[in-house]
């Protein structure tokens, strides 16, 4: 059984993990898919603002077409070195205007973004009789190559869109054609936490499913433990109880079988015994039988009969009834509630207390204290024993149905792990509270309260 439950947990929680790792996927490739949709949406929009150069400052189209051609002149003339040439392209005159005003023109069409952009030359690349003449500039973006914008870096950006450029000129009686991409970058400041925002549904209901998913494996092993235990205390009860019965059973049997005899039935005072231990252990059977369906009983369906009582008075007749059966018991008393009047069951609370009681005997303990106090409108009655203890890490489970301490007992008496949950059941019937100190070797000390 126990071999079956663990299997059946290795693998409920591999399945937990399966579909955890299958949801965070999910959420991963809705991420990605998110991600691609706004950079999509951004190149359109930004793309339907920035057709061209022309619609920020045409004037600076017909400037930038005459220091190209100037350029280029230069550079075939006087055979300048590219760098040079490069240089003066990257460093222009018109840099810091045509970025205000890219910068302006984003701000007034899409208020709701904060973009930083880079627009960085690609290609300059002379051709001389349709056939290319030189290349000073071809290759992959570089920031260093930008020519407007407020980027310090590509790493983060994204291509929006290119702009190709062709310029035709002739010099010293040669045609050439002077070709230019330009490539814009852009970059949306605090682009995550905008997708996250997109997201919001998503990742509230993928959180909430990982969560149910928990709480229910969760509470399904709690179910299946539980059950394992109950199971467990089903077959700790079953063996008790039929131990509990088979000794008043077996004296019956053995009882009847004596009064089967002529000569004890002829004997007056032989027979009288039998009959006494008959009749003694039908009763306890009978109170073996009413302990079980009162313990079935929980606090709130117990009917209690109240009567005013006297608090010395009602534990002085609980503590002689106990000294009847223990004798060799030593019973100390410290009452400090001379004069203190209670309403309780008589019935159910003196049982309760003689369960107390009797659970320090069987528990090895031959000197019992009883202490009264009053505070604050409490009674409080503190039962203090000297027998073998209860460790730490089980007083939490004493007043639990059928629960008894493992240490077993002294007086090879098994009983029924109900003793003490009738105890406290009984306890919270009448409105009260019960707490137990104790170490192993040190004996206990039950504390029952009671509101007066």
């Amino acid at each position: 059984m126990k071999q079956r439950i663990n299997l059946l947990i290795s693998f409920s929680v591999i399945a937990l993990i399966v579909l955890m790792t299958v949801q965070c996927y999910l959420v991963k490739t809705a991420y990605e898919y998110k991600v691609a949709q706004f950079h999509t949406e951004i190149k359109n929009e930004i793309a339907s603002i920035t057709n061209n150069y022309s619609d920020i400052d045409s004037v600076f189209i017909s400037r930038k077409e005459a220091l190209y051609k100037k350029l280029s002149e230069t550079y075939l003339k006087e055979n300048k070195d590219k760098s040079q040439i490069r240089k003066s392209i990257v460093e222009n005159q018109f840099r810091n205007d045509v970025t205000q005003k890219i910068k302006l023109k984003f701000e007034r069409e899409l208020p709701n973004l904060k973009i930083d952009f880079a627009i960085v030359l690609n290609k300059f690349i002379l051709y001389k009789n349709a056939q290319q003449s030189d290349t000073i500039f071809s290759e992959k973006p570089f920031i260093q190559n930008k020519l407007y914008g407020n980027l310090s870096s590509l790493n983060q950006a994204f291509l929006v869109r290119n702009y190709v450029g062709t310029t035709n000129a002739k010099l010293a009686g040669q045609d050439y054609r002077l070709l230019t991409e330009d490539s814009m970058y852009v970059s949306v400041v605090d682009w995550e936490m905008i997708i996250l925002r997109r997201m919001t549904f998503i990742l509230i209901l993928s959180l909430l499913s990982i969560l149910t998913l928990i709480s229910l494996f969760v509470i399904a092993i709690k179910a299946l433990i539980k059950q394992k235990k109950v199971n467990e205390v089903k077959t700790d009860f079953i063996n008790n109880i039929t131990h509990e019965l088979k000794t008043p059973l077996t004296t019956l049997g053995i009882s009847t079988k004596i009064l089967e005899r002529k000569d004890i039935r002829e004997n007056e005072e032989n027979f009288n015994a039998v009959v006494k231990t008959i009749s003694r252990q039908n009763s306890r059977l009978q109170s073996l039988i009413d302990q079980v369906m009162a313990n079935s009983l929980a606090e709130n369906q117990i009917e209690l009969h109240k009567e005013k009582v006297n608090a010395t008075t009602f534990l002085s007749q609980i503590i002689e009834d106990f000294k009847v059966a223990y004798p060799n018991i030593a019973i100390e008393t410290d009452f400090g509630t001379q004069n203190t009047s209670l309403t309780l069951d008589q019935f159910h609370l003196t049982t309760a207390l003689l369960n107390v009681l009797e659970n320090a005997v069987k528990y090895g303990s031959d000197k019992i204290t009883i202490k009264t106090r009053l505070h604050q409108n409490q009674f409080s009655v503190s039962i203090e024993d000297n027998g073998i203890g209860i460790a730490k890490n089980k007083q939490a489970l004493l007043f639990e149905k059928f629960y008894r301490v493992e240490q077993g007992n002294l007086h090879n008496t098994k009983g029924l792990g109900l003793g003490l949950y009738y105890v406290n059941q009984i306890i919270k019937a009448h409105q009260g509270s019960i707490a137990v100190i104790s170490d192993l070797g040190k004996g206990a000390a039950f504390t029952i309260v009671l509101n007066v």
